[in-house]
């Protein structure tokens, strides 16, 4: 039944060609099993009553643009929308310092950690249609994985136990020094009981991305295909979301390089090619495609919107949290805002949805200066969050 699932969308998409909005004679397309909004069609969202007159925020927006991006050289792009209207975007910077192309809207960046909201709901939408469940054991997809405690909820939550592949020892067999990792790598080094587990599944939380790189095997042993080509069929075609797609390490000489703060790129290394974690490049208007898209019912049901968004791990106190492939802080007087920050060699990134607010913050930086995360404050501006905005000083 799974592989039949993808066969199904494999031959949507061969017979729609690149635009799944055209169809023969002019007739209206018949929807898909995986048919949602996109850009173009935006939401109607509840038209909230801004705290900030409209000058006001052009003048916010543009001073912290002025003073914590343009002054400090970050490269990259920034963009904020309100009731899914973009009110402001920049690019500055290049993509490639030595042939100096130039930020623009459409530059596709490596999005680090934000990489595993994508992975999540790519997860989601194949338990939605019921090709796997949340709390099967995931030797039930990977019949070689080792514990048969682990399931796959506790991978999204980080809740497995496992080890950051990041910390795996050197192996003769499993783990070569210097030589290029994969998933699959990750795989039969945990089943050969060569991680260090930093706990029993789901006895706590532990940020961990081998959790994401063993959910983009799953992703593929149910889809059928590699995680580039379901990634595309189940989120990039269906949300429009043209600029965005999973790197390949043989395009390593084509993509948007990454930079130390000096500007100095920053070489490749071994494990440059494991994916799900990581390794999906995208624009800050296609995420604002997929942002728009999660307030859509027939996007994702909302019974599990809302496993994704509740939080998992209560045994320490504190605000911050973890759901499924999405960071959330919750106060108590009921406040909650979700987000995902992401770190790859100097590629710096930051996702912020507001939702009481109908507000979007993405910052996707090239360049590792850490200016690019002062973005999440701006949260604090639009929906009165204690999440450092004054600490911003911006001289208005």
């Amino acid at each position: 039944m799974r592989i039949l699932f993808f066969l199904f969308l494999s031959l949507f998409w061969g017979c729609a060609g690149n635009s799944p909005d055209e169809s023969p004679g002019g007739n209206a397309e018949q929807k898909h099993i995986l048919a949602y909004p996109t850009f173009t069609e935006q939401p109607k969202l509840e038209n909230l009553k801004n705290t900030q007159p409209k000058d006001s925020i052009e003048r916010t927006l543009e001073a912290f643009y002025q003073q914590l991006w343009l002054k400090n050289g970050v490269s990259g792009g920034l963009l904020v929308a309100k009731n899914g209207a973009i009110i402001f975007e920049k690019y500055l910077g290049y993509e490639n310092f030595l042939s100096l192309k130039k930020m623009k809207e459409n530059s596709p960046l490596h999005l680090a950690s934000i990489s595993k909201v994508l992975t999540s709901l790519a997860i989601l939408k194949l338990a939605e249609h019921q090709l796997l469940r949340l709390d099967e054991p995931v030797m039930e997809v990977l019949p070689d994985f080792i514990d048969k405690n682990i399931t796959i909820r506790n991978l999204l939550s980080h809740r497995s136990g496992l080890q950051n592949y990041a910390y795996f020892q050197p192996d003769e067999k499993f783990w070569r020094e210097g030589e290029m990792k994969s998933n699959q790598d990750i795989l039969d080094y945990i089943n050969h009981g060569l991680d260090e587990r930093t706990a029993s599944a789901n006895k706590k939380f532990n940020y961990c991305n081998t959790n994401y790189a063993i959910l983009a095997l799953i992703i593929e042993k149910v889809t059928g295909a590699s995680y580039a080509e379901a990634m595309q069929n189940i989120l990039f075609k269906p949300l429009k979301m043209e600029d965005t797609f999973v790197f390949q390490i043989q395009d390593s000489a084509k993509v948007s390089q990454s930079y130390g703060s000096g500007g100095e790129r920053w070489e490749w290394t071994d494990l440059d090619q494991i994916y799900g974690d990581k390794n999906i490049y995208s624009t800050p208007r296609d995420l604002l495609r997929l942002d728009m898209a999660m307030y859509q019912r027939d996007f994702l049901s909302p019974t599990l919107f809302a496993e994704m968004k509740k939080g998992y791990s209560y045994e320490n106190p504190g605000i911050k949290n973890y759901g499924l492939g999405v960071r959330l802080m919750e106060w108590e007087d009921g406040k909650t805002l979700y987000y995902h920050n992401g770190w790859w060699h100097g590629n710096y990134t930051v996702y912020v949805r507001d939702e009481k607010n109908k507000t979007t913050l993405i910052a996707l930086g090239n360049k590792q200066i850490r200016s690019v995360y002062d973005v999440f404050s701006l949260a604090g501006y639009f929906g009165n969050y204690p999440v450092g905005f004054e600490r911003l000083k911006l001289n208005l």
